[in-house]
């Protein structure tokens, strides 16, 4: 056994961990000749001491070397060239030799716009209106439920259905038959990855390159760039105190051919305003009468807190002309993601032939552990506990808001949801929202809404990622800041 060996470590790649330059140093050795098969190396020790590094850095040079095949590990603890080495040069040279992963060989198709929310520092109050407490989510009924779907004796390790696990499709229509009015079954239910890739799915089935869909001038740019990806060509429609404007729809389908229109009707999405029963109706006149689909984003129903909540569009639909998107993210946990789609079946099986080919699946074993939720009533029953607290913390924000900006700001108090929409005449709101960036608050303003991105005196402050000591402190800052800058 060599007791001494001496290595040409070179000059290390950047960022190459010590252990992997010890390995190239030896492997290059190894195939030069300098070190012959059968030929034992250093112990680790030595070796170690030699080179100055930690006997633990040595003995990982030799496991990824022993991987590669270079090197083989006796019964007396000893550690030899092998007799066979590798007849080609190792992952690991390929990639230190390549191109630098920032340069490009090839030309690219056009990049889609990022819509990624950065995340949010950690001490920061985030006023987000999307963003649920994640500190109440039903963490260990949850977490058992998983255990117990990977421990049965079906454990959902294999491939499943697109569609989603049949146990949590079937949940899913229940629910919606229960409390939202929808008469479906599972078979239709599409499971996704969130409702953002719902609506993608029913866009790249509903539209060619250039065809129009209308969209509510105030909105979700990510939905709508994912309409965007789909090919289709945006409208913006005006939304007022009755929700979106039917009859500027309506004037729209007279000289474009419009596909579908895509709305947030319960709780509009910022503004909170609830399309009004007369437009619920004349909408649904005009889809059926122009074959337009209607995407219904239903993307907060659990949260009502003063009356009963109005039913989607969906259960007034006798025409199919409703693609129903909803999520479980608000309820549960955005980072689940789990959303999911019903639909006229023709389009919902367009829409799951489509979701195999870029996703094979979901988590089939977190689809049965929500489904074990549902049918339990946990999800019923945590829903019913959100109401409640989420309702405290609206009337904390609003009693917080009229008494410290009640002069500066104009809203109303929402009946459901998960923020505020508020009118701030005559401030730079967005100028506002850089001061009370320093002072820990994060502000969502108009801008981000807008479809044309133009800057406008409104403000959305979400009180449901909260609890109240948190939002009266934000409040007080706002206060503050806005003194302080006038």
């Amino acid at each position: 056994m060599r007791t001494s060996l001496s290595l040409d470590l070179g000059r290390r790649p950047a960022g190459e961990a010590v252990f992997l330059s010890i390995a190239r140093a030896l492997a290059d050795d190894i195939l030069r000749g300098r070190l012959r098969p059968g030929e034992a190396l250093p112990g680790s020790r030595t070796l170690a001491a030699s080179l100055g590094v930690h006997r633990n850095t040595v003995l990982a040079a030799y496991r990824e070397l022993e991987a590669e095949g270079f090197i083989t590990a006796t019964r007396a603890k000893q550690t030899r060239v092998s007799i066979e080495l590798p007849e080609r040069a190792t992952r690991r040279a390929a990639v230190r030799t390549g191109a630098p992963r920032d340069r490009v060989g090839f030309e690219l198709a056009a990049a889609v716009p990022s819509v990624a929310t950065p995340p949010v520092p950690r001490g920061v109050i985030a006023l987000h209106g999307g963003l649920p407490d994640l500190s109440l989510v039903p963490l260990t009924p949850l977490v058992r439920a998983y255990r117990r779907a990977l421990s049965s004796a079906a454990a959902p390790l294999g491939y499943g259905d697109p569609a989603g696990e049949p146990r949590l499709r079937s949940a899913i229509a229940a629910m919606v038959s229960r409390a939202r009015g929808l008469a479906a079954s599972g078979e239709d239910v599409l499971v996704t990855r969130g409702s953002q890739m719902a609506l993608y799915l029913a866009a790249r089935n509903l539209v060619a390159d250039g065809d129009v869909i209308a969209v509510e001038s105030w909105g979700y740019r990510p939905a709508w760039e994912a309409l965007r990806a789909a090919g289709a060509e945006l409208v913006p429609i005006p939304v007022d105190r009755e929700g979106l404007d039917v009859s500027v729809l309506t004037s729209l389908v007279e000289t474009r051919r419009v596909r579908a229109v895509y709305l947030t009707p319960h709780h509009q999405y910022p503004t909170t305003v609830l399309l009004s029963q007369a437009r619920r109706m004349q909408l649904l006149a005009l889809a059926r009468r122009e074959r337009i689909a209607i995407l219904e984003d239903d993307y907060d129903h659990e949260f009502h807190y003063d009356n009963k909540p109005v039913l989607p569009l969906a259960s007034q639909d006798d025409g199919g002309v409703v693609v129903y998107l909803g999520t479980l993210s608000k309820i549960l946990a955005p980072g689940l993601r789990l959303g999911f789609a019903i639909a006229p079946r023709p389009l919902l099986t367009r829409m799951t032939a489509y979701r195999a080919l870029v996703d094979r699946q979901g988590d089939r074993a977190l689809e049965l552990a929500v489904a074990e939720l549902a049918e339990d009533g946990e999800i019923d029953r945590h829903a019913h506990r959100m109401r409640r607290v989420y309702a405290a913390r609206r009337d904390v924000m609003a009693a917080a808001l009229e008494r410290h900006l009640g002069h500066a700001l104009r809203f109303a108090v929402p009946p459901g949801g998960m923020a505020i929409w508020a009118h701030a005449p005559r401030i730079d709101v967005d100028a506002w929202a850089e001061r009370v960036a320093r002072v820990g608050v994060s502000l969502q303003t108009a801008q981000r809404f807008a479809f044309d991105g133009r800057k406008r005196s409104f403000l959305r402050l979400g009180f449901a990622g909260h609890d109240g000591a948190q939002l009266r402190s934000a409040i007080e800052r706002l206060a503050r800041t806005l003194r302080a800058g006038r």
